[in-house]
Parts: structure tokens; C-alpha cells; sequence
């Protein structure tokens, strides 16, 4: 049926009543067929019926002037009355958008930030947050998650059981360093092992000291070990030369020492060091009351010391065995080296004019003759 057209001037048609609400019914008080297509058109002038008309209206729409507004132009009072128009529907549809929109920002950026829940609850409340109200969704977005901290006990023990962990790897790294670094403290606590209370190593704790380190007595390298003590008397260590010797070689203990032998070896083997051992060797072994080495610790000396590296030497032993001589001077001493090292084992380059002592001119004379017979 096609609208009624209303003058502005007399009193024509009057439109007709709107049908009355279904008893009970609530919701939205629609508008008159038709005003979907004129919103935003321009309305024609407003209906001016009779007072009955405007005050009638639907039961609990508060009468009609609060429901359909200013007649046939009351779409718009309605939508501002009800807020459900057409336009006010739009709005609020983008207001939701807009507030989802912001959610999500929200939400993906404490996602990057690693305070939500895992992936799986991440897709989850995701989804949820698509289908949610504004109202829901801030309700199901997730707090920050927050690290379990530790209670009390456990958080001490802990602290407790790495602090005891650095202090024991440092404590083990301390001492290492300290057993390593020589101490005289150490050294001479060592010294009074083998001393007792005469601030000397006599006889009997030279004998403990030699087995403590696994060296004989009549072994080399004890004279080696008194030449870097520049020990003064054979069978003893002062305190004095146990200080300075164990100081020259970094020293204080027995495995240290015992660790040190190969290298007091090695000395002999080098010839500047070699000749100063064997010099050393002449005072070291003779009386200090007397300026020659007794005969037969000449010997004993001589063998030490190149009974495995001059082939001469046993026959050499044996000539001062059979010869009428008692004492070596040092001079003697001195040059049976040198004759050991440039001498021939023939003897075809020695010098009978030379500046030999005459102890060796008589083994070369006995040593030719023995040959001949």
C-alpha cells in the first residue's frame, strides 16, 4: 500500500496507527517499513497528527512520542532515543572492531615478549579472542607469566651449594699454586727432618735424607747435589748451604727434589759444568787440615767421575794402586782430567816434553812397557 501523503495546511488522511506490541514482548521498537531506504535521504515534513496519535503508542514503549520521536520523521529520534538505527548499529559494529583490533596488538606483542602462554594456548586464546566480546576478551587475556621463584630453604641451599663448589675450585686452585711456588718456611721445616736440633745434616740423617729421594750415598749425583749446596765437608749440610742450594733449585720437598735428579744428571754432561763439579770435587773430599786427597779416595773420586766416560781409567786405577804414591795434590787432580779428554787411548800424541806432572809421565812410561811385555 503506498504511503499516505500528508499536507502541510488542512487536515488531511491521518496515517494509519502502528500495530500495537505483542503483550510481553521487549527489544527494539523497529521503524516504519521503508525507513532503511531513507536514512541519510532527505525526510519529508514532519507529522503533525493529533495528540492522540502521538501520545498512543505500543504498550511499555513509554507513549509514542518517546518511541517514534516527531511522527513520520522519528527515525532519527528513535535511533538517538534507542541507539539502534541503522547508524548507531555501524558504530558500535566498528567501536567492537576497533577494540578487537587493539586486543590483538596487545596480545602479539606480549606474544614477542614471551609473557604469554605457550604456542598451543596462544592459537587457543587467539581463536578465542575472534568470537569474544570486548568485555570477554579482556577477561581471557593471559597475565604476564612470571618465573616460580624458589622458596626459601631451596633458594639458600642453592646459593649455599654453588658458593661451597667456586669456593672449593678456588681453594684447590689456591693451594695447587701454593705447593708449586717455593717456601722457605717449607724448607726449612724439610731441613729439620734430617738435622734434629744441631742446625746440621750429619751422617745418619744424610743416610734417611739419600732414601727418602732413592739416590745411594756413593752416587754421582750427590755430588752434584753438594756442589749446588757448595756444601764444604763430605757427609754434612749446614743450614746455611740447605737454604741456599734448595734456593737455587726452587726445592722445599722431597718429591720436588726427587722430581730435580734427572736435571742435576744433565749437568754432567755439559763440559764447563762437568769441570767445575770436578775441581769442586778435589776440596769437597779432602781434609780441610790437609792440601792433598788422601790416595784412595783419590780413587774412589776418580772413578765417580770418569770411571764410565775415560776408557784409560782402569788401567789408570790400577797404576796408582801399584805406585808408591799416597796423596794427589790438586794440581795433579787438574790435569788427570785434562789428560783424560786430550790424550789418545794409544797415547801416540802424548808429550813427554809437555807440561805433564810427572804422575802421568810415569803411566805413560808403565803403560808402554806393560804393552811391550
Amino acid at each position: 500500500m503506498p504511503p499516505l501523503s500528508v499536507s502541510s495546511g488542512g487536515a488531511g488522511p491521518r496515517a494509519p496507527a502502528r500495530p500495537p506490541a505483542a503483550p510481553g514482548a521487549t527489544g527494539l521498537v523497529f521503524p516504519p517499513a521503508g525507513a532503511a531506504a531513507r536514512v541519510g535521504a532527505a525526510s519529508p515534513a514532519p507529522h503533525r497528527g493529533g495528540s492522540a496519535e502521538r501520545a498512543a503508542g505500543a504498550p511499555g514503549d513509554g507513549g509514542g512520542r518517546r518511541a517514534c520521536g516527531r511522527g513520520a520523521g522519528g527515525e532519527r529520534g528513535g535511533v538517538r532515543t534507542w541507539g539502534r538505527g541503522p547508524r548507531g548499529d555501524d558504530f558500535q559494529l566498528n567501536s567492537h572492531l576497533s577494540t578487537l583490533a587493539n586486543i590483538h596488538k596487545i596480545y602479539h606483542t606480549l606474544n614477542r615478549l614471551n609473557l604469554t602462554e605457550d604456542v598451543g594456548q596462544d592459537d587457543h586464546q587467539t581463536g578465542s579472542l575472534r568470537s569474544c566480546s570486548s568485555s570477554d576478551c579482556f577477561s581471557k587475556v593471559m597475565p604476564p607469566r612470571k618465573k616460580r621463584r624458589p622458596a626459601a630453604g631451596d633458594d639458600l641451599s642453592a646459593k649455599k651449594s654453588r658458593h661451597d663448589g667456586m669456593y672449593r675450585k678456588y681453594d684447590s686452585t689456591r693451594i695447587k699454586a701454593e705447593e708449586e711456588v717455593f717456601s722457605s718456611k717449607r724448607c726449612l721445616e724439610w731441613f729439620y727432618e734430617y738435622a734434629g736440633t744441631d742446625d746440621i745434616v750429619g751422617p745418619e740423617g744424610m743416610e734417611k735424607f739419600c732414601e727418602d729421594i732413592g739416590v745411594e750415598p756413593e752416587n754421582v749425583v750427590m755430588l752434584v747435589l753438594a756442589w749446588k749446596l757448595d756444601a764444604q765437608n763430605m757427609g754434612y749440610f749446614t743450614l746455611q748451604e740447605w737454604l741456599k742450594g734448595m734456593t737455587s733449585l726452587q726445592c722445599d720437598t722431597t718429591e720436588k727434589l726427587r722430581n730435580s735428579l734427572d736435571y742435576l744428571r744433565s749437568l754432567l754432561n755439559e763440559p764447563t759444568n762437568f769441570k767445575l763439579i770436578y775441581r769442586y770435587a778435589f776440596d769437597f773430599a779432602r781434609e780441610k787440615d790437609q792440601r792433598s786427597l788422601d790416595i784412595n779416595t783419590a780413587k774412589c773420586m776418580l772413578g765417580l767421575l770418569l770411571g764410565k766416560t775415560w776408557s784409560l781409567f782402569p788401567v789408570f786405577h790400577q797404576f796408582l794402586e801399584q805406585s808408591k804414591y799416597k796423596v794427589i795434590n790438586k794440581d795433579q787432580w787438574c790435569n788427570v782430567l785434562e789428560f783424560s779428554r786430550t790424550i789418545n787411548l794409544d797415547l801416540s800424541n802424548y808429550d813427554e816434553d809437555g807440561a805433564w806432572p810427572v804422575l802421568l809421565d810415569e803411566f805413560v812410561e808403565w803403560y808402554k812397557g806393560k804393552q811391550m811385555t
